[in-house]
């Protein structure tokens, strides 16, 4: 299957790089700067391009892996062709197509990926969403190629799993990211919690994340939690800890 890859970052070089390794043949990458269109490009033997007019118009497999905003200008200026079109969006809707093709869908990972770290495609959800049911039957042979997970899910319901991707990976990460400067301030390296992050995040393997909190804020220990306020130079981080240790306790005692 001949594969044109538009875009050349996180999501893109992981899924062509995926591909390939599982024999698709990687014709073009396309990104606007030829720095990364040519990374990308030598690490699955296609060509780089640059310009949109360049893409061939005889490929079988169109991927867009862009940002949102962008999405949609460069999905109209690719040539005419009978390809099957997908995004790889949590956000975007999948008849953002429907206007340039009438074959086309959605293949998105639930996973976040950084280019210079791996990750095992075979444990990757993968939600698709397709324009009509032979579509729908292509796709899944694709997307089960690749992992062992695929699911069919609606653009509406994608919404709300990106949305939970961003509190789960994004926000929990920037939480880290508050942690270190911390840690710095006393000269301690990150590493230290580690551990702690890793038992956090594995007993939610085998407990509800609700089961699982722990902390002054589930029993509103203001005596604690107005130390800690003490020690944030920052207003917005000290609204972010108010902010987070008032939701906790809501949760801990009620569902959201």
């Amino acid at each position: 299957m001949k594969v044109v890859l538009i875009g050349a970052g996180n999501v893109a070089t992981h899924l062509a790089t995926e591909l390939y390794q599982k024999s698709f043949d990687i014709i073009q990458v396309y990104s606007r700067t030829i720095e990364s269109a040519s990374a990308l490009a030598k690490a699955v033997h296609a060509v780089p391009v640059t310009e949109i007019s360049a893409i061939i118009n005889d490929a079988d497999l169109y991927i867009f892996s862009l940002k949102d905003s962008v999405l949609e200008e460069l999905i109209s200026q690719v040539p005419e062709n009978k390809g099957l079109w997908l995004h790889t969006a949590g956000s975007m809707p999948i008849d953002i197509f429907s206007k340039y093709t009438s074959h086309y869908g959605v293949i998105y990972p639930f996973q976040t990926f950084s280019k210079n770290r791996d990750v095992n495609w075979s444990d990757i959800p993968l939600f698709i969403e397709a324009s009509e049911h032979n579509t729908l039957i292509q796709l899944e042979g694709i997307a089960k190629q690749l992992s062992g997970k695929v699911l069919e899910l609606s653009t509406d319901k994608r919404k709300y799993l990106h949305l939970t991707g961003v509190f789960a990976c994004n926000f929990t990460n920037h939480m880290y990211a508050l942690a270190e400067q911390i840690l710095k301030k006393i000269d301690l390296p990150f590493e230290v919690a580690l551990p702690l992050i890793d038992e956090t995040a594995a007993k939610v393997h085998s407990l509800s994340p609700k089961v699982a909190q722990t902390g002054p804020a589930v029993r509103y220990d203001e005596n604690v939690i107005n130390k800690h306020l003490s020690l944030i130079d920052s207003k917005q981080v000290k609204e972010i800890y108010k902010l987070i240790s008032d939701d906790i306790h809501r949760i801990s005692d009620d569902e959201i």
